[in-house]
């Protein structure tokens, strides 16, 4: 069957040049975007309870620009000024771009990883000495803590936010060609939305090993996975899945 129809479990993105943009208009389908998971913040009264202390750390490791986000809320209901010195490890690019909002480059000490938490890994290993703080969600994922140990590094984890599965009951549907999913939270968003669903002819989409085995867990067939080695994204392997399935 034909796609002509593709809904993206995310925010739709206030970038103008965004990839699903350049898919939507180059393939000729059409992309709905609808979070099927949100973020809420942990309260400040909660991080106490944690027995954080900000002041004793000297770098912060970055997974997302929720984190970037959370952490400098926190900072600012604590009046807490965050030093010059303070160092960021930031897993990706985008993430590291994101810290803009917050920090001037020129001033500050950032280092980026390529994409995975692994290859953030060696960069956090040679600044062994600092004291690191790992802002992050109740959903971390499970190799993450591994890792860090295993660098035997002072490091302490701290919930700063939840991840929150949404209330879709104003979809009529989901009755998509395409289904996109970016953590296996946001599947288990959709069955618990729609506890009925059959997949029927909809093609699922996955980003990431974890979310894909997430999907075949429950019982649903993975039509289209990245990253891999041809489609580092998941734009590009959607083009490709497209592009052969729309020319039959």
């Amino acid at each position: 069957m034909k796609v002509k129809t593709i809904l993206v479990s995310q925010t739709k993105p206030t970038i103008p040049n965004s990839p699903f943009f350049d898919l939507e208009k180059s393939q000729n389908v059409k992309i709905d975007f609808e979070p099927f998971i949100h973020v809420m913040p942990v309260s400040v009264k909660e991080i106490r309870l944690q027995k954080i202390d900000l002041t004793m750390y000297t770098a912060i490791i970055l997974t997302s620009r929720y984190a970037v986000d959370h952490y400098f809320r926190v900072c600012e209901k604590m009046r807490y000024k965050v030093p010059d010195s303070m160092k960021y490890f930031c897993q990706s690019e985008a993430v590291a771009f994101y810290l803009q909002k917050y920090v001037v480059y020129r001033k500050r000490k950032i280092y980026v990883g390529q994409r995975k938490f692994e290859d953030l890994c060696p960069l956090i290993e040679k600044y062994s000495s600092e004291k690191f703080l790992l802002p992050t969600t109740d959903k971390l994922k499970a190799e993450v803590p591994i890792l860090l140990n295993e660098l035997n590094i002072n490091w302490r984890q701290s919930v700063f936010y939840r991840t929150v599965i949404s209330d879709l009951s104003h979809l009529a549907d989901v009755s998509y060609d395409i289904l996109v999913f970016f953590s296996p939270t946001g599947i288990d968003s959709l069955l618990k939305n729609y506890p009925d669903f059959k997949q029927n002819n909809t093609r699922i989409a996955t980003f990431g090993a974890i979310t894909k085995k997430t999907c075949e867990d429950k019982g649903l067939k993975v039509d289209i996975s990245a990253p891999s080695k041809n489609f580092p994204s998941m734009t590009m392997a959607l083009e490709d899945y497209i592009k052969k399935t729309n020319k039959k």
